[in-house]
């Protein structure tokens, strides 16, 4: 045998006990992957000859919990020590109709079969500690060479299920691998398809893409005209900005920025539309210098609407949003910081810093260190104002409703009244106190 995988023992377990029932079965795909990869593999599935039902009644027998994930498909989860693993009969899949998924499947008793219909040479792979590495399509060829390569014809396997062409982006970024030109230039002459492919699938692969060590993959989805059917307000970024702060135009600009910030998907998110709207505000002066005025008012507006036709959840588009707002305020002193507290929280507050840093560095180099000393002040009087506990919201002033109700006040006007006294301290923190509150507030009254 070639090497040897080293197989959870709940899956040779599964694989083991089929096999003593005269099927054949193997761990595939990714886990085959990452495992001659030696990358910890998220989970491992299992694809056997046998029919899902036969698979389920031989663990239901052994008093094992089988659920019928997704039968029709061949699908079923057999739990072992709480754990869930997929078995997946061998299947051939029919006709596509929606280019996402076969009209209908059967079951084959052939391996090589099976792993025709995948995706990617280097996801078309089996293993078993009896047979040892399955590999019809040179996968692991394509992994010693960094290739990703569609199993057989391109067109075909793209034409079956469109969204296999950000997966093959997707894949090319976690794995910093190239791409086929053969699989390339289908790509290309399919990009069209993406519109018929649900939007919440567009999400999560573009999502798998974004927290990727290979973020400025994002370009190669350009390159092969993908994106102009995820988001094609991106391509105006190729705008030069002709202004000493920058030396890059504003989509190279956008991609060093999220390479320059943690592969979080909200600061990923963030630093993919915080100058989207700059090409709409761009301007130029009479000494050709081009200017911005307002552009993070135009990037947050567009960035709502993206995030929305993209589907993403309420929290991550008002937290994206959010920072994406405050990105180019450049807040002079403490009163400001405790403004911007106020308007988007201590969390978002921090969170902020690290995009002022990813966008700093994302510049001119020549104006960072002064940039950098404005950030390390900043950051210091933040941690100032958290450490001290200074009022940043009407919860933190010393009063409360029912002190401004004992004052004969009533209705709406308590609301009113407390703002008016949050702004005061928010201007004067040492005007928090119960007896100067109540003074400024009967003046209110």
């Amino acid at each position: 045998m070639e090497f040897k995988i080293n197989i959870p023992k709940q899956v040779e377990f599964i694989i083991s006990t089929l096999d003593e029932n005269s099927f054949e079965a193997f761990a595939v795909g990714g886990c085959v992957r990452d495992s001659i990869l030696l990358k910890e593999p998220n989970d491992w599935d299992i694809t056997t000859e046998a029919e899902p039902l036969k698979v389920k009644e031989i663990f239901e027998s052994l008093g094992y919990k089988v659920v019928e994930t997704g039968i029709k498909h061949g699908t079923v989860t057999v739990i072992v020590d709480d754990e869930h693993f997929e078995v997946t009969t061998y299947r051939l899949d029919g006709e596509y109709e929606d280019l996402r998924r076969p009209k209908e499947v059967s079951f084959t008793k052939s391996l090589e079969e099976d792993l025709k219909r995948r995706d990617f040479t280097i996801n078309a792979m089996a293993y078993n500690d009896k047979v040892g590495l399955v590999d019809y399509f040179n996968g692991r060829e394509d992994l010693k060479n960094k290739i990703i390569r569609t199993v057989g014809n391109p067109l075909e396997r793209f034409g079956e299920d469109a969204l296999r062409m950000m997966r093959a982006v997707r894949f090319s970024a976690q794995l910093d691998f190239e791409i086929d030109n053969n699989t390339k230039e289908a790509i290309k002459k399919l990009a069209p398809n993406l519109n018929f492919i649900a939007v919440e699938r567009i999400n999560q692969e573009l999502n798998k893409i974004l927290v990727s060590n290979g973020v400025a993959k994002i370009e190669t989805l350009y390159e092969l005209g993908l994106l102009e059917f995820i988001i094609p307000e991106l391509i105006e970024g190729f705008t030069a900005q002709n202004n000493p702060h920058h030396i890059y135009d504003v989509f190279h600009h956008t991609i060093k920025t999220m390479e320059n910030i943690d592969n979080n998907l909200d600061l990923r998110l963030t630093m993919l539309f915080h100058d989207i709207g700059k090409p709409r505000a761009k301007t130029t002066d009479e000494k050709g210098i081009d200017h911005f005025y307002k552009h993070q008012l135009i990037s947050y507006d567009m960035a709502n609407d993206i995030l929305k036709r993209l589907k993403y959840d309420n929290k991550t588009i008002e937290k994206v949003g959010n920072l994406v707002k405050e990105h180019d305020n450049r807040v002079k002193n403490k009163k400001s910081i405790r403004k911007l507290l106020n308007r988007i929280g201590k969390e978002n507050t921090l969170e902020l810093l690290k995009v002022w840093k990813a966008d700093m560095l994302s510049q001119n180099p020549e104006y960072l260190e002064e940039k950098l000393i404005w950030l390390k002040d900043t950051e210091k009087k933040l941690n100032e104002i958290l450490v001290s506990d200074e009022c940043v919201n009407i919860k933190d002033l010393k009063i409360s409703g029912n002190d401004i109700l004992n004052l004969g006040v009533k209705g709406k006007e308590v609301g009113i009244i407390l703002n008016n006294l949050l702004d005061k301290v928010l201007e004067e923190p040492e005007l928090n106190e119960p007896e100067k509150l109540l003074n400024l507030a009967k003046q209110m009254i």
